[in-house]
C-alpha cells in the first residue's frame, strides 16, 4: 500500500514537472515570436516622377507599402482613407509608397494617380519585383507597415481597420 501511494504521487509530481515544462516552451515560444522582427526587403523603386527610391532611404521615417491595383474595388474604395491617413501623418515622419502590382496597366494608374492627386510616391511593379520581395504578394490591397528601423510591424491583407491603423501608427511614430 504504501509503494503504491509513493508511486502515484511520484506520478503526479512528473505530470506537474511535464506541465510545468510544457508551459514554460510555450511561452518562451510565444516570447520570441512576438520578439522575431522581420526587415523589410532591401528594395528600390522608381516611381511616377522618375525617381528612383530604395526602402533603405526612407530609415528613420514610418512607412506604408500598399500594393494595390486599379481592377481591385476595395484598393479604390480604401483609397481615399490612405490619402487622408497619410496627409493626417506626413508630417510625423510617415512615408508612403503605392505600388502597382504587374498587371496592372500603366496608363490607368497614371489616369488614377493624377484624376485623384495622390499625395505619395506611387510606382509601378511591372515585372513583379516589389511584390516577390515582399512576400509573393498575390492579393490586393496588400499594406505593411514598415518602423523607423526599417521592420516590418504590420502586414494588412485587404482593407485595414483605419481606427486600428492609426493606433498603429500613433505608436511607430513616437518610438
Amino acid at each position: 500500500m504504501q509503494s503504491q501511494i509513493e508511486s502515484k504521487s511520484g506520478k503526479r509530481h512528473w505530470v506537474k514537472v511535464s506541465i510545468a515544462l510544457v508551459l514554460a516552451a510555450l511561452a518562451f515560444g510565444a516570447y520570441t515570436s512576438a520578439s522575431k522582427q522581420t526587415a523589410a526587403p532591401d528594395v528600390s523603386f522608381t516611381n511616377l516622377k522618375g525617381e528612383q527610391v530604395s526602402l533603405k532611404s526612407l530609415h528613420g521615417k514610418v512607412v506604408m507599402v500598399n500594393f494595390w491595383a486599379t481592377s481591385c474595388t476595395t484598393c479604390v474604395a480604401e483609397m481615399p482613407k490612405m490619402v487622408e491617413t497619410y496627409n493626417k501623418y506626413k508630417g510625423q515622419g510617415l512615408d508612403y509608397v503605392a505600388i502597382a502590382m504587374s498587371y496592372d496597366p500603366p496608363n490607368y494608374v497614371m489616369n488614377f494617380v493624377q484624376t485623384r492627386s495622390l499625395p505619395f510616391q506611387v510606382a509601378l511593379d511591372t515585372h513583379s519585383a516589389l511584390a516577390n520581395a515582399f512576400g509573393d504578394v498575390k492579393l490586393t490591397p496588400t499594406t505593411f507597415v514598415i518602423d523607423k528601423q526599417g521592420n516590418i510591424i504590420k502586414r494588412y491583407v485587404g482593407e485595414p481597420q483605419f481606427a486600428e491603423l492609426h493606433a498603429l501608427l500613433d505608436k511607430a511614430l513616437a518610438a
